[in-house]
């Protein structure tokens, strides 16, 4: 199509549009602002960074380590070079003021008891948020968690140098600070069932059991000795039990759990060599982790199809795991009742045709792996005798929880569920997103639902001394400080955080997309100053017959309009918030506007 004919799709602006312009808010499933508080680290606001990341989260100091951190895939920063690192930001802001800051942090204090009691089954993320945002409302919350421990897989199933024990229990403290109590020990389907504590009198239940049971594989040889499922293996290693492994170890899976189990069974690979020539290891660098000598991951998909997160991979990597992708696992070999090694098969095709999971392996190009224990992380499931003593509930297919989505109710009245029970296993803050989600939903259910949202509302900003950083459009990310690799001794936490310098740095170089260049037609005269002046080219001068907006389109079939019929469009893909447009503009046309968010209080 030529120059002249070229039709722009456009859009009008409205609230949505705004809202839809800031992509890490909209990526995160609690809408965190984080592009607020990332800009509040920048100006160093620590305070105001925690208290933004902590508003709709309950879980924010964790998240800093460990978040899958969807709102930085999004991130528009990303889109110029690297995005914004806006997890490890959080965790500054989570360091200076959260929990583990120490004196300078105050809790919210305890609420006046409505005197409605609620139960919630699990104390994983899910259970956790649902918990806290009934008691931030008044509700007198008891928590049954089967473990002896709280946190769910965040303590079962995540290392603890990804995750450091003490902030789980800081985190909690929120919870019982507000008056929630927990029962530790309590199994759901042994020990109680969800009728009983109906009629004990919670007038609600929430199901926050999680998928911690291993998914059984029928592979030959899985009764070996030497054999173990992924997510024991971690619960084990986690809850301190000795977990006896061969020097090779060949986990199976290409997840974030197999990254797990290879990362926390591989130990040192660079022992000291003393004058004598034995082997030796310094005391400030035993066995790394479990002991493993060698550890090998075997996946069905390729290295750029691996499920796990890519950092997780690298660190892997780096840290000795050896990879054999594009294998499929044929039959465990045994010697005497007791694991020796793994027969593995070329993968053609990990999906079919319709893009079901349906792995096509090829015939006659076998090869071993030898090895003497197998750890098979191959996938997650909710724990169906969970249910026993409750057959009315119901489940998918899937074995998880059925529930309507749109309250996350249950087959039982006055019963809901969330996270990985009812979605299958995913990231916490997508358990942390159900979790409140459900409690608005028991809060309704309970017609105790009086929570009030302020309006979302424009700031005007001075064009005259607004500024963005200096450099910022060309600064390059600053990397996560960490411990060197032949540094990493036991369960240590790996990642360092930022210094308070790099945290303003890193910041720094965010785009702000919260804040918008707003036009006002009736004193805009069309002089294209602004677009002159635009280091990006992001604005543009066209004729009104060339646009296509979402519900009509003017060119099509239109009379060529009056030659001044003209309009500026703008690519905001492009808009770095510079201000040079507002400033340039010579009728004050143009102004800076922030977007303002409401504040939610209590959920």
């Amino acid at each position: 199509m030529s120059a002249t004919t070229e039709l722009y799709n456009v859009a009008i602006p409205d609230l949505d549009y705004y809202l839809d312009l800031i992509a890490c808010r909209k990526g995160c499933p609690v809408h965190t602002h984080a592009g607020r508080y990332v800009q509040a680290v920048g100006e160093g606001h620590f305070q105001e960074a925690y208290e933004i990341a902590s508003a709709p989260n309950p879980l924010a100091s964790i998240c800093g380590r460990i978040c899958g951190h969807p709102c930085e895939s999004v991130c528009r920063r990303g889109k110029i070079d690297s995005p914004i690192a806006i997890r490890a930001l959080k965790r500054s802001a989570c360091e200076k003021f959260g929990p583990e800051s120490g004196q300078k942090y105050l809790p919210r204090s305890r609420p006046q008891s409505n005197g409605i009691k609620v139960a919630v089954i699990g104390a994983g993320p899910s259970g956790i948020s649902c918990a806290y945002y009934l008691a931030l409302n008044g509700f007198e919350v008891t928590m049954f968690e089967s473990t002896p421990t709280v946190g769910g897989m965040l303590y079962l199933g995540i290392p603890e140098y990804r995750l450091p024990r003490y902030l789980i229990r800081m985190e909690f403290e929120r919870i019982l600070h507000l008056g929630v109590e927990i029962r530790t020990g309590w199994t759901l389907g042994r020990d109680f069932s969800i009728k009983t504590l109906k009629d004990q009198g919670y007038a609600a239940v929430y199901v926050g059991i999680g998928a911690s049971q291993s998914r059984r594989v029928r592979l030959p040889g899985s009764d070996l000795n030497g054999v173990i499922n992924g997510i024991d293996f971690l619960i084990n290693a986690n809850l301190g039990y000795q977990v006896e492994l061969s020097e090779r170890v060949i986990v199976v899976g290409g997840g974030n759990v197999a990254i797990d189990v290879a990362r926390s069974a591989i130990r040192d690979q660079n022992p000291t060599e003393t004058d004598d020539g034995s082997t030796t290891i310094d005391a400030a660098r035993a066995a790394l982790r479990l002991g493993a000598k060698e550890v090998h991951i075997v996946c069905l998909e390729s290295w750029d199809e691996m499920p796990a997160h890519r950092y997780e991979v690298d660190e892997a990597e780096a840290e000795g795991v050896i990879f054999h992708t594009s294998k499929g696992p044929k039959e465990i070999l045994g010697r005497q009742g007791n694991a020796i090694g793994l027969q593995v098969l070329d993968v053609l095709s990990v999906f079919d045709r319709e893009g079901r999971f349906n792995p096509t392996l090829l015939p006659d190009t076998e090869a071993v792996i030898e090895g003497g224990t197998v750890i098979l992380a191959i996938g997650q499931q909710v724990d169906r005798n969970s249910f026993a003593l409750d057959p009315e509930l119901e489940l998918t297919p899937a074995g998880t929880i059925k529930t309507d989505r749109d309250t996350l109710e249950t087959s039982i009245p006055g019963v809901f569920s969330g996270g990985d029970a009812v979605f299958g296993p995913r990231i916490a803050i997508d358990s942390v997103a159900n979790g409140k989600h459900a409690a608005r939903s028991i809060m309704r259910h309970l017609k105790q639902w009086g929570l009030a949202h302020t309006s979302y509302h424009f700031q005007t900003l001075d064009t005259v001394t607004y500024r963005m950083p200096e450099g910022y459009e060309c600064t390059a990310r600053v990397d996560v400080p960490e411990i060197a690799v032949d540094r990493r001794v036991g369960f240590a936490e790996v990642e360092l955080g930022y210094t308070e310098e790099q945290a303003r740095q890193e910041a720094s170089r965010c785009l702000k997309c919260n804040i918008n260049t707003i036009f006002d037609a009736q004193k805009c005269i069309l002089c294209g100053a602004c677009v002159d002046v635009c280091p990006l080219d992001c604005l543009r001068l066209v004729r009104t017959n060339r646009l296509k907006t979402k519900n009509a389109s003017p060119g099509e079939g239109a009379a060529e309009p009056a030659p001044h019929s003209f309009a500026i469009i703008k690519d905001e893909t492009l808009c770095i918030r510079c201000a040079l447009c507002a400033k340039r503009c010579p009728t004050r046309a143009i102004t800076m506007e922030r977007i303002v968010f409401p504040e939610y209080t209590n959920a």
